[in-house]
């Protein structure tokens, strides 16, 4: 099998369908964490399932002025993004030979479309308050893509200035996780920080506030679109775990015991994130860049001289 016929293989198979699923899964982990942090029951495993098809059925209302292909295409391509970010995650875990050099680098990129697909909805919409909302993100992405990288290097830097996903696995198997030594777990830190930012939630949910900008620069949007961007979410809530289990945590293999122990790694991210966004409040955009260049940058700053320095 060629390479790009076996990567459209994996494209739907993993990037769809697997991690489609895995997705919904972990908005359900989500969704129960915060009603047992609230002493609620929390809503059955299949209910982000059911909330998805309920958009599905429900009709698109275009906003007048907003332009059509602009408006509607936005959630397309960020979901599209998604899909592709999972299956090079999945092809480094279980086909790492398939991989390509500086595939790292096309990921960090590719997982920055979500965000601008959401600022260019809400700009198209044409609402004011999703415009607001819009220019919120906009600026968060520029607060937490600095730190984000520079965590991202430490793996790199320890698996010998490598940007392959594959060999930076190999490494982990070989030395053992990123994670355990102190350059790793600090990068760790302020990756998980800034996964808070780029899933935009409590406390960096300010460009949506539903209860100040109601829904921010999703206010304007409504069935199949919604479900969409809903969709981005909920499997950007497994994508974005799964690459710090990949390059921090030694990666999921396929063999019985090793890949529930994957798993149960994504799981574990998720209920800390979980957690974050239920016990604290939110902060204001220009709070939130202070914090993301300021002790977040520094805390990168730090795990990457300590890892040139091979701690």
């Amino acid at each position: 099998m060629t390479i790009w016929p076996a990567y459209m293989l994996y494209f739907f198979a993993y990037g769809v369908v697997l991690t489609g699923v895995l997705g919904l899964f972990a908005s359900w982990v989500d969704r129960k964490v915060t009603a047992r942090v609230q002493y609620r029951v929390g809503p059955p495993l299949l209910q982000p399932a059911i909330d998805l098809v309920k958009l599905l059925g429900k009709e698109t209302l275009i906003p007048v002025g907003a332009p059509r292909a602009v408006f509607l295409g936005a959630p397309a391509v960020g979901l599209a993004s998604v899909f592709f970010a999972a299956t090079l995650l999945w092809v480094a875990n279980f086909h790492a030979s398939q991989g390509f050099v500086g595939d790292l680098i096309v990921l960090v990129y590719v997982l920055t479309v979500p965000s601008i697909s959401i600022i260019v909805g809400g700009f198209a919409s044409g609402n004011p308050l999703a415009s607001l909302g819009a220019s919120r993100e906009m600026k968060l992405v520029l607060a937490y893509e600095l730190p984000f990288i520079m965590a991202m290097l430490v793996p790199v830097v320890q698996a010998g200035n490598t940007f392959r996903l594959g060999e930076i696995l190999a490494f982990q198997q070989e030395q053992g996780a990123v994670a355990l030594s102190l350059s790793g777990i600090l990068a760790l830190v302020a990756a998980v920080l800034c996964m808070q930012g780029k899933l935009a939630l409590v406390p960096f949910d300010m460009p949506e506030a539903e209860t100040e900008l109601v829904g921010g620069p999703l206010i304007e949007y409504s069935g199949p679109a919604l479900a969409l961007f809903r969709l981005m979410k909920n499997m950007l809530l497994f994508v974005l775990p799964l690459m710090l289990v990949v390059l921090f945590m030694g990666g999921i293999h396929v063999d019985g015991p090793r890949i529930v122990n994957g798993i149960l790694k994504c799981v574990a991210l998720v209920a800390v994130v979980t957690v974050i966004r239920n016990t604290n409040p939110r902060l204001r955009i220009d709070q939130a860049v202070r914090f993301f260049w300021g002790p977040v940058s520094v805390l990168a700053v730090i795990a990457l001289v300590l890892a040139f320095a091979g701690w």
